[in-house]
């Protein structure tokens, strides 16, 4: 009771000029034809509010100045008996109107505009959409009212385990800090089986092969005697050699030494006659 006394009641649609026609019986089951009444002479013209007081709709007729009520139709469903559209036209309608000691009649209703017929039609579909919507929207939370609720609390007693990385355990003590490369940077190990390859070997710069020069050999003076000379082919000649890495005395001409041996090498003349003699 106190539910239906908080329910107010809203406004769907207002058109201010509205015709009522009185109509004849239904002979069949053909539906009502607007071209039965006599369109040019209605009974009654005035103004109509579509309302809605909870689930239920309402059409009332009112006066366009004093907005005294002339009748009234109750719609609790849409389309249905209380609200029907002719065969012949979408501009009228026929309404079961209703008084308050529970008697009905039909009636005709016309609008001269046809925007306004279509807008007094969606009123009345947005209006029993959202009905049914709730209806369904109650149902489904009545179901779930009745379901078995889930428990998902934990039961006295019950405990979970949880394995989170990188957190100290019994076994294994605390964990083990990460390498850092270079710049703070981890880097990774190189694939099993490879192999590091060493740089390779830069060739000799021409500075170091001029000071590995091998010095000319010291030449035998001329005055030397014959058994000097056939000592000297018995037993090979052994030539000092420098040192691998010994420096040479800084000159000014590197190739000093090696103008001399070319400049001494005339003076071994008499040396091969003596030996054509022997």
């Amino acid at each position: 009771m106190a539910a239906a006394e908080a329910e107010y009641e809203s406004i769907l649609c207002v058109k201010p000029d509205v015709s009522v026609y009185r109509i004849p019986p239904r002979a069949s089951n053909r539906g009502y034809r607007a071209s039965d009444w006599k369109l040019d002479q209605p009974d009654w013209t005035g103004r109509l509010r579509v309302t809605s007081k909870g689930k239920i709709a309402y059409i009332k007729l009112e006066d366009k100045v004093s907005g005294e009520l002339f009748a009234q139709a109750p719609i609790d469903q849409f389309p249905g008996l209380a609200v029907e559209t002719v065969t012949d036209s979408s501009r009228y309608f026929v309404l079961r109107i209703q008084d308050g000691n529970g008697r009905s009649a039909f009636i005709g209703i016309g609008f001269s505009d046809r925007g306004d017929a279509f807008d007094f039609n969606v009123s009345l579909q947005d209006h029993f959409k959202w009905v049914k919507q709730e209806t369904e929207i109650s149902k489904e939370s009545q179901e779930t009212d009745t379901r078995p609720k889930l428990d998902l609390g934990f039961k006295e007693g019950q405990t979970i385990k949880l394995n989170i990385g990188n957190m100290p355990t019994k076994k294994g003590g605390a964990p083990k800090p990460r390498a850092a490369g270079l710049g703070g940077l981890n880097l990774l190990p190189p694939p099993p089986g490879g192999k590091i390859t060493a740089p390779p070997i830069p060739p000799p710069s021409s500075t170091a092969i001029s000071n590995q020069v091998t010095p000319p050999p010291v030449l035998k003076s001329r005055n030397m005697g014959n058994a000097d000379i056939l000592l000297d082919l018995d037993s090979p000649a052994s030539i000092p050699k420098a040192p691998a890495h010994a420096a040479i005395p800084a000159t000014t001409d590197l190739w000093g030494d090696f103008s001399t041996a070319s400049s001494a090498v005339p003076n071994q003349a008499p040396q091969q006659s003596n030996w054509v003699q022997f």
